[in-house]
């Protein structure tokens, strides 16, 4: 019996255990990196607001 890796994979990629192990592999990715920023001498961005309100000056 012949297996089709491209099904075979496809399905694998469905599967809810995909995407742990992808969100476990970029949160490691991002903090190797964050560590290396910091190593060399980066600063962290600063926060910033995602939303601000602008008030009518005309009111």
């Amino acid at each position: 019996m012949e297996v089709d890796f491209e099904k075979s994979f496809s399905d694998f990629l469905e599967r809810e255990e995909y995407d742990w192990a992808e969100q476990a592999l970029f949160a490691t990715v991002r903090a190797a990196y964050k560590a290396g920023w910091k190593a060399a001498g980066g600063q962290p961005p600063q926060r910033q607001n995602v939303m601000q309100i602008i008030k009518d000056k005309e009111k």
